[in-house]
């Protein structure tokens, strides 16, 4: 018997069917207080937890089970406040950059489950889940532009990765503002000021010789010196014309964050330190020492959309187990290295 040509065997097709694993559903756990949070896991043993308020990841653990994302030891997981902590997404403004709420509302709203995520391809919904949020009638009396914002978040071993997409549905074209605050926990950063800066506790990366504003010093424009950011007091920079990988060097924990970025030319580093953080009504006196935000996102230059038009973006962020045989991890293999 001749089978149709591009058909194959019916038999086999029906073998292979069955042997095929079936998509597990989503495993969103509902608490006590009526939120819901997606559990995502790769079988490698990391794990990330994403709440649909904010569309926000706001935990995401190595194979060891070690925490790799700060959040506040006074952080608000429900309305109205934002979470300070985990990886919030920041639209359609970044902090104060306009006349929006700081960092727009995006981060304020409940997302929900995107059954359509095209033309992305279909994912392991136990690593990965895709989330919307559409413009409200509420949205459009302060931002007055109809919009869909998307986010597919996926885990898998030592990596957590993020694209954002934002489609117009208005009528009239509209230009906006994207960022992931990236709140990541490090080592005490307050111990740098007692160590040599070539064995500096925490250290970044990649923006030596950029152009930066700083938002200490209203936006005034600034080109940075250092051969890598040590901390030793706060910072509020947004970095231009970055590249598009940025290490995050952590001494004492033996590893590296390598933040990869598509889509997204702006950088922010931030740290409030200790009288900032003091006057923060949602964060721990003290919570400043294991925390430093790097964030990918386009600021300083709004991305515009015509009507139907749709901005994609893209942030990987990679756990990389450091060496430091000599006392210091050669910046030029995290940033240029093969990988």
């Amino acid at each position: 018997m001749e089978w149709k040509k591009g058909k194959g065997n019916p038999f086999v097709r029906g073998i292979r069917s069955r042997l095929r694993p079936k998509s597990m559903p989503l495993n969103v756990v509902n608490d006590r207080d009526g939120s819901s949070r997606i559990i995502l896991t790769d079988p490698g043993g990391s794990s990330a937890e994403v709440l649909l308020y904010g569309g926000q990841v706001v935990s995401w653990k190595n194979e060891r089970r070690e925490q790799l994302l700060y959040m506040s030891s006074k952080a608000q997981l429900k309305p109205p406040k934002a979470i300070r902590g985990g990886l919030p997404v920041c639209f359609p403004q970044f902090g104060n950059f306009g006349a929006l709420e700081r960092h727009g509302f995006a981060r304020n709203r409940f997302w929900s489950f995107d059954n359509n995520p095209s033309p992305l391809p279909p994912a392991n919904q136990q690593s990965t889940v895709d989330l919307i949020l559409k413009s409200t009638e509420d949205d459009l009396k302060t931002w007055p532009h109809s919009f869909e914002l998307r986010v597919r978040i996926s885990i898998s071993p030592g990596k957590l990765t993020i694209i954002p997409r934002v489609r117009n549905t208005d009528p009239k074209a509209f230009s906006f503002m994207f960022a992931l605050r990236n709140y990541l926990y490090v080592s005490d950063i307050s111990n740098n000021n007692t160590w040599h800066q070539i064995f500096s506790e925490v250290r970044v990366e990649g923006l030596e010789t950029l152009d930066y504003l700083d938002n200490m010093m209203r936006r005034e424009r600034f080109t940075e010196q250092a051969d890598a950011l040590t901390f030793d007091g706060e910072i509020d920079r947004v970095y231009l014309n970055t590249p598009t990988k940025i290490a995050v060097i952590d001494h004492e924990r033996k590893r590296t964050i390598e933040l990869r970025k598509e889509g997204m030319p702006n950088a922010v580093v931030w740290n409030p330190w200790d009288k900032k953080a003091k006057s923060i009504a949602d964060m721990g006196d003290e919570d400043y020492t294991t925390m430093l935000c790097v964030d990918s996102g386009a600021i300083e230059t709004p991305i515009l959309l015509k009507p139907r038009e749709e901005w994609k973006g893209r942030q990987e962020l990679s756990i990389v187990s450091s060496s430091y045989c000599s006392g210091q991890l050669d910046p030029r293999k995290v940033l240029y290295g093969d990988g």
